[in-house]
């Protein structure tokens, strides 16, 4: 089977309550597999496009849980490192009565923290047509210069590089080092898939999602951005110098009941993936991101949430 994409960075323990409120009024949680860039490699394997993953896990039960996951959802486990000094990270998610969620994580020194630069050879960049990584890495320990080297490798090696920023406050010391960090990665990077929140942060600025958009392409190295919305859809800007080159589309998004959006990023950043390597325009790329992150907040978690391709379908043919 082929593996043309390769996903980078962290795989954790969502905890999630029983039911919304805040995490000291919770009683109960159920354990569930993590982590956007994880989450994204999976719905990436659901689309019918596995990638290879690199990621760290504890040796202990909870990492071993997570390698299981993994393999049962058909990822190679070729580049599942575990850590016999760290702990698998851990992350709270607390829910609102409309299904918005907060994290809480416990990350100090795990595994997913101790990421190695150079760990993915060049052999097997140069076999990659596609590498992701999102921003969470970045956030500390020998993951942050791990996960920049292999941006920057990535690019040499000409795959097309994306990256998620994936903002978490708790995670970075103050927003001035997520943005001097993240604008980093960015000189790597082909494809953004961020909110209107991560690109201000970032340093672009605008009166709508589309320029704000806009503003990244035409103040970075990155061809072309996408901005989710969450329920109210997704904008998509293309630079002159992307494969789609001066395309700007904007997407509505598509009315489903929602039960959680956990995972409903990752899912987008997925189809994004998968409908550009499938050579998608723009618009149908959008669409089809959309349609996946969609169908996956109409089930509870994320892993387990996302979607194939034939679960899509209904809402792309409506």
């Amino acid at each position: 089977m082929s593996h043309d994409v390769l996903v980078a960075g962290e795989t954790l323990i969502d905890c999630i309550p029983e039911r919304p409120g805040p995490l000291e009024d919770v009683a109960g949680f159920e354990r569930r597999p993590g982590g956007a860039p994880a989450n994204v490699a999976v719905a990436l394997a659901r689309l019918e496009r596995p990638p290879l993953f690199w990621t760290r896990v504890g040796a202990d039960p909870f990492g071993r849980f997570l390698e299981r996951t993994l393999a049962d959802h058909g990822l190679s486990g070729r580049f599942v490192e575990r850590d016999g000094d760290a702990k698998t990270s851990l992350a709270f998610v607390t829910h609102d009565e409309t299904g918005d969620r907060e994290f809480t994580f416990y990350r100090d020194g795990t595994a997913d923290t101790r990421l190695e630069p150079g760990r993915i050879d060049d052999e097997t960049l140069a076999d990659r047509e596609w590498v992701h990584a999102g921003g969470v890495t970045l956030a500390g320990g020998s993951s942050r210069a791990a996960t920049l080297d292999l941006l920057e490798r990535a690019a040499a090696a000409e795959c097309t590089v994306s990256f998620d920023p994936n903002f978490r406050p708790e995670l970075w010391p103050d927003t001035e080092t997520f943005a001097s960090v993240g604008r980093d990665a960015l000189a790597d990077v082909d494809v953004c898939i961020a909110t209107v929140e991560e690109l201000e942060l970032l340093g672009f600025a605008g009166e709508t999602p589309t320029a704000i958009a806009r503003a990244a392409v035409d103040g970075s190295s990155v061809h072309t951005v996408f901005v989710t919305l969450g329920s109210e859809g997704a904008v998509a800007v293309a630079g002159d110098d992307a494969p789609r080159a001066g395309d700007a589309v904007e997407h509505p998004g598509f009315a489903v009941e929602t039960v959680d959006t956990t995972g409903a990023g990752d899912a987008f950043v997925a189809g994004t993936i998968a409908a550009l390597g499938d050579g998608r325009e723009l618009a149908d790329a959008v669409a089809f991101a959309n349609a996946v992150a969609a169908t996956a907040t109409t089930a509870p978690g994320a892993m387990t949430a996302l979607p194939t391709r034939d679960e899509v379908a209904p809402l792309l043919d409506a």
